[in-house]
């Protein structure tokens, strides 16, 4: 199979009409660290944008910054950090998952809606997405949105594109809001509460005033031996002394927790982040599930009661990650069954290629919201060039 790699995206535009034009079937690919999320393009050849490099704007004053979609995250992360700045919504890093190399690209960050624990907090990476640049199925270079976001009539192209795993357009640039970093970040652990009290206790602090930037839960066994809540709070040294004070006061009834600060809080919430908590055994399949926090215990008690799993919280409870049976037998029809009872949907994250060729990936849409989305797919890329059933077989 053969691969491009344009250095400007007016390369990108040949390449895109060359292949509309022979019927050829690209995969988009940006740093390669996430190559097992999403079914297994139907392609013929790669177009990659690690070439498309480089900062072109960054406004410390304005808190824009603005990137070539294959430039490394970490680069933008460097300079962001340099002016005390930082991305919102703390994108997660697959190469523990996948057991991958490569860099994870800015490009692909937006293009997978890529969102970390502080996603509560400062919402996805959709959220901070203010401009894209892209070659959509035909060839041709749109630009939607820009260094400020207005109000907007139709379709939304930025917060369309963020998500769609490259299957409306080849990302060439894309524009991030950013804030300022925080100057310390505590975290409250709780010890040995069960699943519902543990949930009850985040929903508590997250309906509180004190602005929680990440609330996860790791049952017994997941990283230590004894369960452990988790709550976050980040700012000014004066504002986590009283909130973390005041939260100590109205969880008083959950028990008294630690406080874990310095590396080794960061690499806690690091492990929360990439979800290394149950990224082994890798022959294990590996279920990302979002539901109503409240349901999240019994969603996970439904899949363990047919087969062996292991699991944690994150978002307050409404994320598990779950890794289940062989990924050989990813076990999608029980995981979905029990999200049928209590509502919500699942991802399948990792599975050999032959599951996730078979399994629907992505939670399936209602007939509806199919015509629509494959309506969309057709009005970005007629012929089908671009990671073709990426997201939805025959879509």
């Amino acid at each position: 199979m053969g691969g491009y790699e344009p250095g400007t995206e007016a390369e990108a535009e040949d390449i895109v009409r060359a292949a509309a034009g022979r019927g050829e079937r690209l995969r988009l690919a940006g740093g390669g660290t996430a190559a097992g999320l999403g079914r297994p393009a139907q392609d013929t050849a790669t177009l990659s944008a690690q070439k498309l490099t480089g900062v072109t704007l960054y406004e410390p004053a304005e808190m824009v910054v603005a990137a070539r979609a294959g430039t490394p995250l970490a680069e933008v992360e460097a300079l962001l950090a340099t002016r005390g700045q930082m991305l919102p919504f703390e994108p997660m890093d697959w190469r523990g998952l996948y057991g991958t190399a490569g860099a994870p690209t800015l490009g692909a960050v937006a293009a997978t809606n890529n969102a970390g624990p502080r996603r509560i907090n400062a919402g996805a990476a959709r959220d901070s997405l203010i401009g894209v640049r892209f070659v959509n199925g035909r060839g041709e270079a749109i630009k939607s949105g820009g260094r400020v976001m207005k109000n907007v009539t139709g379709l939304d192209l930025v917060k369309l594109m963020a998500g769609a795993h490259g299957t409306l357009g080849l990302l060439t640039e894309v524009t991030f809001k950013v804030l300022p970093a925080c100057e310390r970040v505590a975290t409250l652990v709780f010890s040995g509460l069960d699943e519902p009290r543990a949930i009850a206790a985040l929903a508590a602090a997250l309906g509180s005033p004190f602005e929680l930037t990440g609330a996860a839960h790791l049952p017994a066994g997941i990283g230590a031996p004894e369960a452990r809540t988790l709550m976050r709070l980040e700012g000014f040294s004066e504002s986590i002394d009283y909130r973390t004070g005041e939260l100590r006061r109205l969880l008083k009834r959950f028990g008294a927790p630690e406080l874990l600060e310095g590396e080794a809080g960061t690499a806690l919430w690091r492990a929360v982040r990439d979800a290394t908590l149950v990224a082994e055994p890798r022959d294990q399949a590996l279920w990302r599930i979002s539901t109503a926090p409240t349901h999240g215990p019994a969603v996970a008690a439904a899949i363990a009661a047919q087969r062996e799993a292991r699991w944690f919280y994150d978002w307050g409870g409404g994320l598990i990650w779950l890794a289940t049976g062989s990924a050989g037998d990813a076990g999608a029809a029980i995981v979905r069954t029990a999200l049928r009872d209590q509502g919500g949907h699942a991802t399948l994250v990792r599975a050999p290629d032959s599951v996730r060729a078979s399994v629907p990936v992505f939670q399936p849409l209602a007939e509806p919201l199919m015509r629509i989305t494959a309506g969309i797919k057709t009005a970005h890329d007629p012929a089908g060039v671009l990671n073709p059933g990426r997201m939805y077989a025959g879509v």
